[in-house]
């Protein structure tokens, strides 16, 4: 595996946003909404150090990964160095047989992204860093 990857996101997948964002902003971190129509789906929180936390609704989840099985979990997300690489290391855990939950894409916020599980089954995000010219309009928030 040539690519270097980054632990750097977590996304929990979650049933109740109010709840996890006062837990979370409990335990000490940020969390932080963004445009308010998407409060109820997505908001981002962060610590001093360490990783990123992203809260998503499980509609939203089924918008960024096509193949989200539904309900709550984790996701994993790990950073590469170039766009290139998610695809390589996409391939690469694919041809070994682990399944793919969402090919290779362009993601509206700029950065190339995929998912694949681990063998237990978890979600494992692969992201490229983010280029804003290659930003797109998000989707609606989900209904």
């Amino acid at each position: 595996m040539g690519a270097r990857v980054v632990l750097s996101q977590v996304n929990l997948v979650v049933k109740d946003m109010d709840a996890m964002a006062a837990f979370y902003e409990r335990l000490g971190l940020t969390v932080g909404g963004g445009i308010p129509e998407w409060n109820p789906h997505h908001r981002s929180g962060s610590a001093d150090e360490g990783a990123e936390v992203d809260l998503d609704s499980e509609a939203f989840a089924s918008v960024w990964n096509r193949g989200w099985p539904g309900g709550a979990g984790v996701v994993l997300g790990f950073r590469v160095q170039t766009r290139a690489e998610v695809d390589a290391l996409f391939e690469e855990l694919t041809g070994g047989g682990h399944t793919a939950q969402q090919r290779p894409y362009d993601a509206f916020w700029g950065a190339r992204f995929a998912v694949v599980e681990d063998p237990d089954g978890n979600a494992v995000g692969l992201m490229s860093p983010l280029d804003p010219a290659l930003r797109t309009d998000s989707p609606p928030p989900p209904m």
